[in-house]
C-alpha cells in the first residue's frame, strides 16, 4: 500500500468561524481527492500527516476520516489506521440497481407534471454538456452530468427519494471517473437528449425506458472496464490472481 504523501493540491482553508468550519473543508478535499483517484485505492491516509498539511487538530481529521467512512470511501480499522477503500464492482452493481429503480421512475412520474421552467434548465443543462465535451472539459461534463439528474429531481419534489438516490450515486462516484472518456462522454450526451425529448412529448413511458437504456448502458460499459481491468476491482484481483 502507499503511504500519504500527499500529492494533490489543498485549497485554502474557509476562515474561522465560516459556517461549515474546517471540518466540512477538510471533508470535501479528502472526498474529492478520493473520487478522483488522486489518492489511489488502498492508500494509507496518516491523521498526523493532514493534521500538518491542514493546520489542524486531530478532531477535525477524525470528523472528515468518520463522514468518509459512511459513504464507504476509506476503510478504519481500530489499531491499524485508515486506507481508502478498494473498490468493488459488486458495489458499483448495487448502487446502480437502485439508482435505476428509482430514477427510471421518477422519470416517469416527472414527465407527467414537469414545470416548464425545470424543461429549459435541462435544455439548458444539455447545451453546457455539450460545449464540455467540444472544449474537453472533463470535469465540467462530469458536473453537469450530475446536474442533470439534480434537476429531475428538483422537479420531482420528493426529498427522502432524493437522498436515496443520491446516496447511491457517491458510491458510484469513483467508478465512473473511469469511464470519463470522450466517447462515453458523447454517448451520455445522446442519451441525455434522447430522455429530455421524450419529457417535451409527455411519453411519460418512453422518457422511463430511455432512462433505463442510459442506466443500463453505462453499467455494460462498467462491466467491460473491470474485466478488462481486474487489478482495479478488490473482488475481481482474487479471480484474476487464480487464473495467471
Amino acid at each position: 500500500m502507499n503511504n500519504t504523501a500527499v500529492s494533490f493540491d489543498i485549497p485554502t482553508p474557509p476562515r474561522k468561524g465560516t459556517r461549515g468550519g474546517a471540518g466540512d473543508h477538510i471533508y470535501l478535499v479528502l472526498r474529492e481527492a478520493i473520487v478522483s483517484l488522486e489518492l489511489k485505492p488502498g492508500q494509507i491516509l496518516d491523521k498526523q500527516v493532514f493534521v500538518e498539511r491542514f493546520g489542524v487538530s486531530r478532531a477535525p481529521i477524525y470528523d472528515a476520516f468518520t463522514r468518509l467512512q459512511a459513504e464507504a470511501l476509506v476503510d478504519v480499522v481500530p489499531q491499524r489506521g485508515t486506507t481508502v477503500s478498494l473498490i468493488k464492482i459488486s458495489d458499483a452493481r448495487e448502487n446502480m440497481f437502485l439508482r435505476r429503480a428509482i430514477e427510471v421512475e421518477a422519470v416517469r412520474a416527472v414527465t407527467r407534471n414537469i414545470s416548464g421552467n425545470h424543461v429549459e434548465a435541462l435544455k439548458q443543462n444539455l447545451r453546457y454538456q455539450s460545449a464540455a465535451v467540444a472544449s474537453g472539459d472533463n470535469a465540467g461534463f462530469h458536473r453537469f452530468d450530475l446536474e442533470f439528474h439534480a434537476v429531475l429531481f428538483e422537479a420531482l419534489g420528493f426529498e427522502r427519494v432524493k437522498a436515496v438516490a443520491e446516496t447511491a450515486r457517491l458510491g458510484l462516484d469513483r467508478v465512473r471517473r473511469l469511464l470519463n472518456s470522450r466517447r462515453r462522454q458523447e454517448f451520455t450526451l445522446q442519451e441525455h437528449q434522447v430522455i429530455l425529448d421524450e419529457i417535451q412529448q409527455r411519453n411519460a413511458n418512453a422518457a422511463a425506458n430511455a432512462m433505463g437504456a442510459h442506466l443500463d448502458a453505462v453499467m455494460k460499459e462498467l462491466e467491460a472496464f473491470a474485466a478488462a481491468n481486474p487489478e482495479l476491482f478488490a473482488d475481481l484481483q482474487s479471480k484474476s490472481d487464480g487464473q495467471s
